[in-house]
């Protein structure tokens, strides 16, 4: 398993449908991938989920990948989020 936080910035404007975009991106993976934040836990695979989740600017996130390809998904997961 690995984890790591970041802060979101820039999604918005680094991406046209960043919501789907960030599902795409975490369906490339085998691994699980687990995004938290203040006491929520989502799938990174779940449109519905992302959508409610709601990453935004200034939101800090934990990401947590668990599987073969976990530090893969995790860099992956962490570049879409914090689009510099």
């Amino acid at each position: 398993m690995s984890k790591k936080r970041v802060i979101v910035s820039n999604v918005a404007e680094g991406h046209e449908n960043p919501i789907a975009e960030l599902v795409q991106v975490a369906c490339k993976f085998d691994c699980n991938i687990i995004l938290e934040s203040e006491n929520r836990k989502i799938n990174a695979k779940s449109i519905m989920g992302i959508m409610a989740f709601n990453p935004s600017d200034g939101m800090s996130i934990d990401i947590v990948t668990d599987g073969t390809d976990e530090q893969e998904a995790l860099a992956a997961i962490e570049k879409f989020l914090v689009c510099e």
